[in-house]
């Protein structure tokens, strides 16, 4: 290993298991965002599963909900990346979500899917 990334390293080292980080990996400014990772996790996931299990109000409940959360870390102070982080994230994976809600329920997805399923053949 070089000198040069040897002090980064050591650098870095240092930086870990200083004080501040120590108090900020016990403080919930760290803990709170990371345990909200979980909704936007669960929403990417349902990405996949069939849209007639979505709940449009609930989509729409979770864009109000990460639009604002996204204002407050961003007015803490320090401020919050981590949370801006976590509810932007979430707010894509919404708004993919609530897409996927109107394609299926308003602009015909569901009757494309029943015409496929009625097009499929017979298994006996």
């Amino acid at each position: 290993m070089s000198q040069a990334s040897g002090s980064v390293a050591n650098r870095f080292i240092q930086k870990l298991s200083s004080k501040e980080f120590r108090g900020y990996l016990m403080s919930t400014h760290f803990w709170g965002p990371v345990a909200n990772w979980g909704i936007p996790l669960a929403a990417i996931a349902d990405w996949k599963k069939d849209p007639a299990y979505i709940s449009g109000n609930m989509t729409a409940a979770l864009c109000v909900y990460s639009g604002l959360f996204m204002r407050f870390a961003l007015a803490v102070q320090p401020v919050n990346y981590l949370l801006f982080a976590c509810h932007a994230t979430n707010e894509v994976a919404q708004l993919v979500q609530g897409y996927r809600y109107i394609n299926y329920n308003h602009l015909g997805g569901k009757e494309k899917v029943e015409q496929e399923k009625a097009a499929e053949p017979a298994t006996a």
